[in-house]
């Protein structure tokens, strides 16, 4: 950076970045550049001519680091106080033309399309071409800020295209049309802005409460849930007691029955047996008699052999054992038949929740209101509660 502090500043600086000279060149013509300026500028150029005084070179110079120059320039860095100024904030513009580390920009130029710091612009303030340019307060992005037709400031907005444009555009383009001074449009627009904020700040506030609405019944929904699976609980708990209490019923009756026949089956062998060995002594004395040889003993003793001892009659007499197949399995059937209906009831998640419906006195003093499968007692066709 070039310190206003010499008086020989103009000598050290490039007339094109504006910065100290670096790796300087001599034109023909005399002027002093850095060397990548001149080599850029004229790479951006059809013509060969010098920045300054516009002397045209038919052929381009092949220029050379000027030594003396170099070592003048690097002792003037060394004895130059560089003023300081702020580094560029990020809400603030920078200068375009700083290395390194940007300083805040002070003023911007609509001609250059470039902002400055406060030793960036003195050119303008000094070359009599410059002097014309046009500084205003620092802009960021000044390209957007030009009408791209006229190469001129956007400082005009047209009510009838909504657009903004530049003073050309209003006596070509726009001439007909109704055109504002900026400031006045956006006094117009900021008052339909507070609008916009009061319509957004609604719409912000009614999203919010629908949030909450939708939270408070997310959390209904999960009291709910929490109470239905407790309650489910309590009634598969109890249900569970039920059958393993009926379990117990259902295996003392098979118990039971089964002892019933084997007493029977006992009984009837043990008569049957009495009668075997009755008749076998009847058997026995048929046998002895039938070998006597003393008349008058045969035909008295035949007398009381010729009728059969007492027996019964055998061949109505059977033993039915009470049938067990099926017995358990038809009453759990029905039981999870009545189960699989209540469960049928419970309302899908997908669906609109209904009031819930008045609970019936259960079998199990929960809620339950199925049919009670029949007893499980075999032979039993009458309903009971799992409690009796």
């Amino acid at each position: 950076m070039v310190s206003n502090s010499s008086g020989s500043e103009d000598i050290f600086s490039c007339s094109i970045c504006l910065d100290v000279l670096n790796s300087p060149v001599t034109t023909p013509c005399g002027h002093n550049f850095c060397r990548t300026c001149i080599t850029r500028f004229w790479d951006d150029h059809v013509l060969l001519k010098c920045p300054l005084c516009k002397k045209i070179f038919h052929t381009r110079p092949d220029l050379q680091v000027n030594t003396l120059l170099s070592e003048m320039v690097d002792q003037f860095r060394s004895s130059v106080r560089v003023k300081e100024q702020p580094c560029v904030e990020p809400a603030e513009v920078p200068c375009d033309v700083c290395t390194g580390t940007q300083l805040k920009a002070v003023k911007s130029c609509l001609v250059c399309f470039t902002s400055y710091c406060q030793t960036h612009p003195e050119p303008h303030q000094r070359v009599a071409g410059l002097k014309k340019h046009r500084l205003v307060e620092p802009m960021d992005r000044l390209e957007d800020r030009m009408c791209k037709k006229h190469d001129l400031i956007l400082e005009l907005f047209c009510q009838t295209e909504q657009v903004c444009v530049c003073l050309f555009c209003t006596v070509l383009d726009h001439k007909s049309h109704l055109v504002v001074p900026l400031k006045e449009e956006c006094e117009v627009k900021m008052a339909q802005l507070g609008k916009i904020e009061s319509d957004v700040r609604q719409m912000i506030q009614e999203r919010q409460r629908k949030i909450q609405e939708i939270s408070d019944t997310a959390d209904r929904s999960k009291a709910d849930a929490d109470r239905e699976i407790a309650d489910g609980v309590q009634v598969f708990t109890a249900l569970k007691r039920s059958i393993e209490k009926w379990q117990d019923e259902f295996n003392q009756t098979v118990k039971e029955r089964l002892k019933s026949t084997e007493k029977q089956v006992e009984d009837l062998i043990k008569e049957l047996e009495q009668e075997i060995e009755d008749l076998n002594n009847r058997f026995s004395e048929v046998k002895q008699l039938s070998h006597t040889e003393d008349h008058l003993h045969f035909l008295q003793t035949f007398r009381s052999l010729k009728n059969p001892p007492p027996t019964r009659d055998w061949t109505t007499v059977e033993v039915r054992p009470p049938s067990y197949v099926g017995t358990l399995r038809r009453s759990l059937d029905q039981l999870e038949e009545t189960l699989n209906m209540e469960m049928k009831k419970v309302p899908d998640p997908s669906t609109p929740s209904r009031p819930p419906s008045p609970r019936r006195t259960s079998i199990l003093g929960l809620g339950y209101a199925g049919k009670l499968p029949q007893c499980l007692c075999v032979g039993c066709s009458h309903t009971r509660r799992p409690t009796d």
